[in-house]
């Protein structure tokens, strides 16, 4: 009976690593982790370039850093795209798994939204994830833009998601460029939130937005089997304060 305090102790400690455990993604062979980012202070925005810098800044809520969409971006796309864009500067990914936090700061509304972006080739060449509370033709899918409207392509998507008010929800999206494979989950890791497939772009920058709306961005991971380095030859690094 002596030793059920230490069993119990032992339990104890080891009960959250295996959440911990459970919760980390299994990886393919040969992927390891690329980039993270915790944004613990104003200098991680030198990793990325914007639409417009003047609508990002670092904030940090208690503990937690975390990029801020806190304007509307002053840009105009070529054509119907998102505007509010923070990419990822100089690295090139192909396959790649994601996870990254997010909140929304907007009052709940049906095409409340935050982005995620890969395939980022250039302005008017790229994917991007819509997560919104209601779906529609132009909502909550997995968009194309190829010098063209965006145009939504998911295979499989839901109804829309719940962002709430002052949540911060985890989000994962895995690619594989082979098969063309596209899966985004929503906080649950077991079932996807949207399936896709497209094979238009292989490679490219991954980032993070909204259409048109304002949240934070904070714990990015990207495994993948290798990155390219390459200078972004578009939009605008932060702006030094």
């Amino acid at each position: 009976m002596k030793s059920l305090p230490l069993a119990f102790a032992i339990l104890t400690l080891l009960f959250p690593l295996s959440r911990l455990a459970a919760a980390a993604p299994e990886l393919p062979a040969g992927y390891k982790l690329l980039y993270e980012q915790n944004f613990t202070d104003a200098s991680a925005l030198k990793d990325f370039v914007f639409t417009d810098p003047a609508a990002w800044r670092h904030s940090r809520t208690n503990d937690l850093g975390a990029l801020e969409l806190f304007a509307q971006s002053k840009y105009k796309p070529k054509h119907r795209s998102p505007v509010n864009i923070a990419l990822l500067a100089d690295k090139v990914f192909g396959d790649f798994i994601l996870e990254v936090e997010l909140l929304s700061t907007v009052k709940p509304y049906g095409h409340q939204d935050m982005c995620l972006f890969f395939g980022f080739q250039e302005p008017t060449k790229y994917y991007y994830n819509h997560i919104a509370v209601a779906a529609d033709p132009n909502a909550h899918n997995i968009f194309l833009v190829n010098e063209a409207p965006r145009k939504n392509f998911a295979k499989e998507t839901t109804k829309g998601i719940t962002w709430g008010q002052g949540v911060w929800h985890k989000i994962r999206l895995v690619r594989n460029t082979a098969d063309g494979s596209i899966r985004t989950y929503f906080d649950d890791f077991t079932t996807p939130l949207m399936v896709a497939e497209d094979k238009t772009f292989t490679h490219g920058h991954i980032g993070f937005g909204s259409f048109d709306d304002l949240g934070k961005i904070t714990r990015v991971k990207i495994w993948g089997p290798s990155l390219e380095t390459r200078k972004t030859g578009f939009f605008q690094p932060a702006v030094s304060k």
